[in-house]
């Protein structure tokens, strides 16, 4: 049980995330509908959660002692669908079902649809709420597990939010860890131009938290990040992780038109050719 195979290797964890990029780019093709910049910019973060940071058996999704991760944008499924797959959870066929009729991989994650899928989400702002619920459930009965969300920067202009982060604050919720993907874009334009969220860190530091900074593409630092935040009794955790909206496919990258938009059939085949060339990269060692 738990993640006694996690990989520790980050070229093999890199090569993961290559992987589910590709998942991505297929599945979203397919569908053809979804939103493409912000599945494919956490991929890294969610190699890393379900492949080394993650107490979790895939082949016993309601494991008692497993960590629990709650997705709070739940837009960027593709991403955690590819990874769920990947970690073994259902066939990796099935991926190409994302957002069709009857399918298990709904737009929006539903808890009942598919095994490991802790939270349905959708509303943005509930995700950091539904975790610190679980969290005060976990240390009032002295579990082990822990709790992980994943949050949007733009749902950090929800008030919702904050209430959870104050209520994490006070009950010193030291067995949760929220990670922000801070991409700086939203489905209107860009977070600073819609709601300026600057000065983040400060904001989490003034509310009681642990607040640590990474480079959300950098395997390692995203880990040990989060092997930081297991140290942290007193205090819940936010790793605010600085990431690039379509990372590894340039003419992605940074453009806000991407946030809710599947690529063609075309933009599909020239997407996975620039990840099978970064994959070599990688295998390479570069």
């Amino acid at each position: 049980m738990g993640n006694r195979d996690k990989i520790t290797n980050v070229k093999q964890l890199k090569l993961i995330a290559n992987t589910i990029r590709e998942d991505v780019i297929n599945m979203l093709c397919e569908a053809k509908s979804g939103h493409s910049a912000g599945s494919i910019g956490l991929a890294d973060i969610f190699t890393a959660l379900y492949f080394n940071v993650l107490y979790h058996d895939s082949k016993n999704p309601n494991w008692p002692d497993r960590d629990r991760l709650l997705l709070s944008n739940g837009h960027v499924c593709p991403v955690m669908y590819a990874a769920m797959a990947n970690a073994g959870y259902f066939p990796k066929e099935e991926l190409l079902t994302l957002r069709k009729l009857g399918s298990r991989l709904q737009g929006h994650p539903h808890r009942t649809s598919l095994p490991g899928i802790e939270n349905s989400s959708g509303p943005l702002g509930q995700g950091l709420s539904q975790a610190v619920g679980m969290a005060i459930v976990a240390k009032a009965e002295r579990k082990r597990w822990r709790v992980y969300a994943v949050l949007s920067d733009g749902e950090q202009g929800a008030g919702q939010t904050w209430e959870a982060a104050m209520l994490a604050a006070k009950y010193k919720l030291g067995n949760l860890t929220a990670i922000i993907d801070r991409n700086n874009i939203q489905i209107d334009g860009f977070t600073e131009d819609v709601l300026p969220l600057e000065p983040l860190v400060e904001k989490y530091r003034s509310f009681g938290w642990h607040v640590i900074e990474v480079d959300g593409h950098n395997m390692q630092e995203i880990i040990d990040a989060c092997e930081e935040s297991k140290a942290i009794y007193e205090k819940p955790t936010v790793i605010i992780a600085h990431t690039i909206p379509g990372k590894g496919i340039p003419f992605m990258e940074y453009l806000t038109e991407w946030h809710g938009k599947p690529p063609t059939q075309k933009e599909a085949e020239e997407a996975i050719t620039l990840l099978e060339l970064e994959r070599s990269v990688i295998e390479r060692g570069e």
